[in-house]
């Protein structure tokens, strides 16, 4: 069975940091190109950050230099560093795993930024 489970959701002041994990069971983790998406109250669901199979980084231009993703294939997880957090970073953010025609996705984490 597959599971994608996200965690380090939290509430955080504008200029705060944040780190979010996924965990992952049941994939071959290392084969997988991994994003992060969230989706705000009322909009749509937006790619934020994705790692390739062999590491290569991708970041949605709102969030470079601020956020950075990383995995690690051994405990097959994924990460997402999130500093100087700004209001408008609050969604829910959601854990996904892509190989060929295969996707899964994880239930998502609160994020909030709120003074």
């Amino acid at each position: 069975q597959v599971q994608l489970v996200e965690s380090g959701g939290g509430s955080v002041q504008p200029g705060g940091a944040l780190r979010l994990a996924c965990a992952t069971s049941g994939i071959t983790f290392r084969f997988y190109k991994m994003n992060w998406f969230r989706q705000a109250p009322g909009k749509q669901r937006e790619l934020v950050a994705t790692i390739t199979a062999d590491g290569k980084t991708h970041y949605l231009d709102d969030v470079r230099g601020r956020f950075t993703i990383s995995r690690d294939n051994n405990e097959k997880t994924m990460s997402l560093q999130m500093n100087a957090l700004r209001p408008s970073d609050t969604a829910i953010y959601y854990c996904n795993a892509v190989l060929e025609d295969r996707q899964h996705w994880g239930q998502g984490t609160q994020v909030t930024v709120s003074s």
